[in-house]
């Protein structure tokens, strides 16, 4: 695989994953690309299909599993979710950094391949401001909000164990937590400028 290296971002939900990514790709536009994830679930209001996912059938997706086509796959409230090799590909094929954005499943799938990310794990400061996070939300059942906390303290746990992450960054100040993300991301940043 040529081009720059991948970041593998990784934390739970309401961590604020999103929020600094969004951030990076806008104050850096044209130096990232987005691995596109494939998941069985229903798009939801506004999602496009190859833009948020590719939405797919739970067929056609074990197929592609078994076919070796998937660097990494991971089941959450009953929906398949997964990244391809072609997906990542696409990416670095135009000379970017291919973001993806993964949950601790499917980093120690990723630590089984030979794609050298740079993972970087988001993490909130608490369990108490994550919970307050999703609430205000207002995006789940009571009961997919407790596996999203269930989820979140595993995670959490895990982001802890030595030599699973390059970084792992609190994210209790938004600006904080941006520019320990940007620095770690400099030297690749500072390629793909260069290549332009």
């Amino acid at each position: 695989m040529s081009g720059p290296r991948p970041v593998v971002l990784s934390g739970p939900s309401g961590a604020g994953k999103s929020t600094l990514l969004k951030r990076l790709m806008k104050e850096h536009e044209g130096v990232f690309g987005f691995s596109v994830s494939h998941t069985t679930r229903n798009p939801r209001p506004g999602e496009e299909d190859g833009k948020d996912y590719h939405f797919t059938t739970r067929e056609a997706m074990q197929e592609g599993i078994d076919n070796g086509e998937f660097i990494e796959n991971a089941e959450f409230s009953g929906n398949m979710y997964g990244t391809s090799k072609a997906a990542v590909e696409d990416v670095r094929a135009k000379n970017l950094i291919c973001i993806l954005d993964v949950d601790i499943q499917g980093v120690k799938r990723i630590k089984e391949t030979d794609l050298d990310p740079i993972y970087i794990s988001i993490q909130p400061p608490s369990m108490e401001i994550l919970e307050k996070r999703l609430r205000d939300r207002q995006t789940e059942t009571e009961e997919s909000l407790q596996k999203r906390l269930e989820a979140a303290r595993i995670d959490m746990q895990l982001s802890k164990e030595p030599g699973v992450f390059d970084i792992v960054i609190i994210n209790d100040d938004l600006e904080k937590a941006y520019e320990e993300l940007k620095e770690i991301l400099d030297e690749e940043i500072k390629k793909v400028q260069e290549a332009k």
